[in-house]
């Protein structure tokens, strides 16, 4: 693992393993004093301090740190209902050379966690999607995506938490907030927890 000065009260870390979030939820389990912030990527963990000493009180306890394992720190699953309505899934079922049906059943049968959030508030990339069903991006993204949209790109699958351009594959839709600034927290997805998508 290398750890790396982010000003004088931050660290970023990299190669922390393939499941960065897991790290930060067994860091976290450490309840070292004067963390203000552990934030998950596709490679790498920043973690912030609320001061100098904090963090150089901490560094030693950074190679300690072990993936956490069973889902991270919550045990429950959030279940995303879906309507497969999207306007990608018959040229998704084409490109992966599946019945639509099936493209259906493997992307709502799977286990997903949240891998890291980013791109938007409430934007949660979620790692388990079939290997059946990865595609790249579209080469031209949409100007506008609704809220609400189940996508998949790569690796991933994900909800868009409100209207915005993007280069996802369109899947399906649901109703479910992913980001209300006025509930606490505000995003329903974080890193580490489970997901299950459900058809509606």
């Amino acid at each position: 693992m290398r750890v790396l000065p982010m000003g004088p009260t931050a660290v970023l870390l990299e190669d922390v393993g393939a499941d960065p979030a897991a790290w930060c939820v067994g860091f976290r389990a450490l309840g070292l004093p004067g963390v203000v912030d552990v934030v998950p990527a596709a490679g790498t963990v920043l973690i912030r301090w609320d001061s100098e000493a904090a963090l150089d009180a901490a560094r030693s306890a950074l190679a300690s740190v072990r993936a956490a394992t069973g889902g991270g720190d919550r045990t429950d699953q959030i279940v995303i209902p879906v309507t497969y309505d999207g306007d990608d899934l018959e040229s998704v079922a084409e490109a992966v050379g599946r019945p639509v049906d099936e493209v259906v059943a493997l992307h709502s049968t799977a286990d997903y966690s949240v891998a890291f959030c980013g791109f938007a508030p409430g934007f949660a990339y979620l790692t388990g999607l079939p290997a059946e069903l990865r595609l790249p991006r579209h080469r031209t993204p949409r100007t506008s995506v609704p809220a609400g949209a189940v996508a998949i790109a790569a690796e991933y699958s994900a909800v868009y938490p409100r209207s915005s351009p993007g280069g996802w594959h369109l899947l399906g839709t649901t109703a479910l907030s992913l980001f209300d600034p006025h509930r606490d927290p505000p995003a329903l997805l974080e890193p580490g927890v489970r997901v299950r998508f459900v058809a509606s």
